[in-house]
């Protein structure tokens, strides 16, 4: 049985006195061997000996001395302390606050990416999202300004349920990079965690907006939040929207993708972070694979171990078998003088 596995003694060598119920038993054989002895009694009628008698109680007294050995028996392991032992470990994470901070443009609906650039930020995040289960999560959108479409939480149903509601034209169409920084700061600064992230995506230049990128990017760094900065957007010339239809169907038509990648990379610098450019939906994919090497969740894991007593089961026993011998010996088994 797995309890008698684990059981352990704080008094070991106490055990040795067990050794002392094999020389009882051994006295007690060569004590009661000759018990029930011949009896002689003179009869008129016959000479000899009547022989022994051979009843069951004959048998059954032997059964006191034995359970009084297992008393003894138990009564050495309990003073002996029997012990187990529970290992356990104590868990703590310390996770990262994590903002990510999507530009929803009408370029981002441009097709180098597959089905576009939105929905493979989108796709990808999702699986991001899902490998970071110890930290809090917040979701950023901005285009011609910032908006907060998710507050940090440790929810991330919620936060992958708006990521999939985020799209294109939700607010009023341009680039305002500082804009969408900032707003991301300030839904990060104040939390108490002591690692701060913001992961901010684009596919063009900052146009518009009241707060410039870089002094978004000073605010970033006095409260200590890193930027990993996302150029999205093929090499060269992309099929992107130009126009839209009247019937709301969007023209499409090659466009050069015009990144500021200066710009992306003096965020991530002075804000102890690092720039990476996304020309397809692999690459885009590996580079949150790498963000998420890069900001691990601290772990902390302490042994412990302790060593309850386990005596009761023990006592319980030998209280059964006392009282059984006790009972035995005042009943069927009594002795009359």
């Amino acid at each position: 049985m797995k309890f008698f596995q684990d059981i352990t003694f704080a008094h070991p060598s106490l055990l040795w006195l067990l050794m002392v119920i094999p020389l009882l038993v051994t006295f007690y054989i060569f004590k009661h061997n000759d018990s029930v002895a011949d009896v002689s009694i003179p009869l008129p009628w016959r000479t000899g000996n009547i022989p022994k008698t051979n009843n069951y109680k004959n048998y059954l007294r032997h059964v006191l001395f034995a359970l009084r050995m297992l008393v003894v028996g138990l009564l050495i392991v309990i003073i002996a302390r029997p012990q187990s032992q529970l290992n356990y470990k104590n868990i703590t994470s310390e996770g990262i606050d994590i903002i990510i901070a999507l530009d929803i443009s009408g370029s981002m609906l441009s097709k180098d990416f597959n089905p576009n650039r939105i929905e493979a930020a989108k796709k990808v995040a999702g699986s991001f999202i899902d490998s970071r289960p110890a930290d809090k999560i917040g979701l950023v959108i901005f285009s011609s300004q910032g908006f907060t479409q998710c507050p940090l939480t440790t929810d991330h149903a919620v936060v992958k349920n708006l990521f999939a509601q985020v799209h294109t034209g939700m607010i009023a169409d341009g680039t305002a990079i500082g804009e969408g920084l900032a707003t991301a700061v300030a839904r990060i600064k104040d939390d108490p965690a002591k690692s701060k992230v913001i992961i901010l995506l684009t596919d063009g230049v900052n146009n518009t907006g009241s707060v410039p990128p870089l002094t978004a990017a000073e605010i970033a760094k006095v409260f200590e939040v890193r930027v990993y900065t996302i150029g999205v957007g093929t090499t060269g010339k992309a099929m992107s929207p130009v126009a839209q239809l009247p019937d709301g169907t969007l023209q499409y038509a090659l466009t050069d993708v015009e990144i500021d990648e200066a710009l992306l990379k003096q965020i991530a610098t002075e804000t102890g972070g690092q720039y990476f450019r996304a020309t397809d939906n692999e690459s885009l994919n590996k580079i949150y694979k790498e963000i998420d090497k890069m900001e691990k969740s601290k772990l902390e894991e302490k042994d412990y171990s302790d060593h309850p007593e386990e005596f009761l089961p023990f006592a319980i026993a030998a209280a059964i078998l006392l009282a059984l011998e006790i009972l035995l010996r005042n009943t069927i088994l009594k002795t009359v003088p």
